[in-house]
């Protein structure tokens, strides 16, 4: 079921109803207090300064002193609680995009720095309006107040607060909707300026190797203005809200003391009632102005809230299936007429236990291969099964841990070699063959290095070989291996080929490779020309075709 943003502003505001409550509970004390005060000086001015009592002005002033003490306590706990609902709601909301991102249906297909900028600066707009509202309903408090100790001294001084009030609310609404669209549009822009940013910095070493820096430098130029122009546009929609609002708010009050004054002046108030009207007047403008700051941070977070739910909304690549693999899985793999994107009704098992090498002549072939047996996407025609069950009918989730597909470009995470290696019985063996043994002799700490983000701080040899030992030390039933040694040199290649071919003797492997050590060690290889099945046999046998020559040996 799709969700819109304004269901992912009532799911934030309704998870954290208990602090919500409590901070507008609190505030509008604080705020109702804050409207008391000229109304105390009011009184203080009519009993005892007229009456020239000072037991009375002294009585007054406590009462002045504890009220303040009232305003204290109230306010900072209303901040506390309504600074509680905002972060926790924006935590919320993370987990929520994280979980759909990480989904393993897929399907939330973004730059990953636009899904970050919505992880976070959307999160914690959407999330900050937990922390206004409790204000926006103690300026509501406090006009209430206010018209309440009006009526008692003038009913045309609390009818004209109670009957201005909602009127002034709709503008205010109307005058921030410019605000929510300008804000949505920057938010956009800034999100995609950061996929940009983090996509060529994540290329960074590709873009120098092709001299293609320039080009990247003006995209992202080009990118970075429109986002400073969206900017500029909210923040002049954001001055034009403050600035409409402050004038709307400054005539109301203008009106409330003129008719206060004529009330006056006329003898139907006294000096105190007119000394309690003038400054309630002046109190307005703390709830207008809260009301102001409110309806910004309302149509911020609106307008983030609906790029969350673009997010949580965007369909699956693949859909949950009810079928279920068998457990302990014997891994018997086989494709039949399988045809997507590159792939023309591909056919072609990897038994149980074998090694099997493909090669694909065409690296779209490969890729569309790769996406199907991990299912990343399900085929557009034929089957891809393990254990005679289609992978298609299976839960995404159960796939993967029966079928582990090892990227090309998998990344690192940071912390230690040993730690991306993996903790399991496994671990040991599967660093010995890939070779990481020799790449920690390399290292200043051996497999207690820090590794940076991504592994940038490794080669590109080094970082593959951490790679593919974490993928061996998962000892998954069917393993995929996408050219995991295309940066290692020719003699550790062939060391690797061999452990690679010991370690999962038993276990199903799948090579997708073009490298012949690692070839050689297979069983037996399928070769993809044109994104069909165009001949098998072992690698000794193929290497007499011209195709396999060509996409091996060139």
């Amino acid at each position: 079921m799709s969700t819109t943003g304004r269901e992912v502003l009532r799911r934030s505001i309704t998870g954290q109803r208990r602090s919500v409550g409590l901070a507008a509970l609190l505030t509008s004390c604080h705020q109702g207090g804050e409207a008391l005060v000229p109304v105390v000086i009011g009184v203080v001015i009519d009993q005892a300064v007229a009456g020239g009592s000072v037991g009375t002005l002294l009585l007054w002033l406590a009462v002045l002193g504890v009220l303040f003490a009232v305003l204290s306590t109230s306010y900072r706990l209303g901040a506390r609680f309504g600074e509680r609902a905002a972060e926790r709601a924006a935590h919320e909301l993370r987990l929520d995009v994280g979980r759909r991102v990480l989904h393993p249906g897929g399907g939330a297909e973004s730059l990953a720095g636009e899904l970050v900028s919505i992880g976070t600066s959307d999160a914690k707009r959407v999330g900050q309006v937990n922390g206004v509202l409790p204000f926006g309903v103690a300026g509501l408090a406090g006009l209430l107040v206010s018209a309440v100790v009006l009526l008692t001294m003038s009913v045309p001084l609390g009818l004209l607060v109670l009957l201005g009030t909602p009127p002034m609310l709709y503008l205010a609404h109307l005058i921030g909707k410019p605000l929510e669209r300008r804000s949505e549009a920057e938010q956009e822009r800034s999100a995609f300026a950061s996929g940009i940013a983090t996509d060529l910095v994540a290329g960074l070493r590709v873009l120098k190797g092709v001299g293609a820096e320039r080009a990247a430098v003006d995209r992202y130029r080009r990118t970075s203005q429109d986002s400073l122009k969206a900017t500029l546009r909210a923040a002049r929609a954001q001055a034009w809200h403050n600035g409409a609002l402050l004038a709307l708010t400054g005539i109301f009050i203008a009106v409330v003391a003129l008719v206060g004054g004529n009330l006056a002046a006329a003898g139907d108030i006294s000096v105190g009632d007119l000394v309690a009207a003038v400054g309630l007047a002046q109190y307005l403008i703390t709830p207008f102005s809260i009301f102001s700051w409110v309806n910004g941070e309302l149509a911020q977070g609106r307008a983030s809230a609906g790029r969350i739910a673009d997010v949580l909304n965007a369909p699956p690549a693949v859909e949950a299936g009810e079928a279920t693999l068998p457990t302990p899985a014997a891994g018997h793999v086989r494709l039949s007429a399988l045809g997507r994107g590159a792939l023309r009704d591909v056919d072609f098992e990897a038994r149980p236990g074998e090694l099997l090498g493909v090669v694909a002549t065409d690296p779209a072939a490969a890729t569309d291969l790769l996406d199907c047996l991990g299912r990343a996407a399900d085929p557009a025609t034929g089957t891809v099964t393990v254990d005679a069950v289609d992978l298609s009918t299976v839960d995404p989730s159960r796939v993967r841990e029966v079928v582990l597909v090892a990227a090309h470009d998998a990344d690192l995470f940071a912390g230690t070699v040993a730690e991306n290696c993996g903790d399991g019985p496994l671990t040991e063996p599967a660093m010995t063959a890939a070779a990481v043994d020799e790449v920690a002799e390399a290292l200043p700490d051996g497999v207690a290095t820090a590794v940076s983000e991504r592994g940038r701080s490794l080669s590109g040899g080094q970082r593959q070989r951490v790679a593919l030992a974490r993928a061996l030390a998962a000892d998954a039933p069917v393993l995929v291996l996408h050219d995991p040694t295309t940066a290692v040199d020719t003699v550790t290649e062939a060391r690797i080929a061999a452990g690679l071919a010991e370690l999962r003797r038993g276990r199903t492997t799948i090579l997708v490779t073009t490298s012949p050590a690692l070839l050689a060690a297979t069983d037996r290889v399928v070769l993809l020309d044109d994104g069909r099945i165009a001949g098998e046999g072992s690698h000794a046998e193929l290497a007499g075709r011209a195709d396999y020559r060509a996409a091996v040996l060139s």
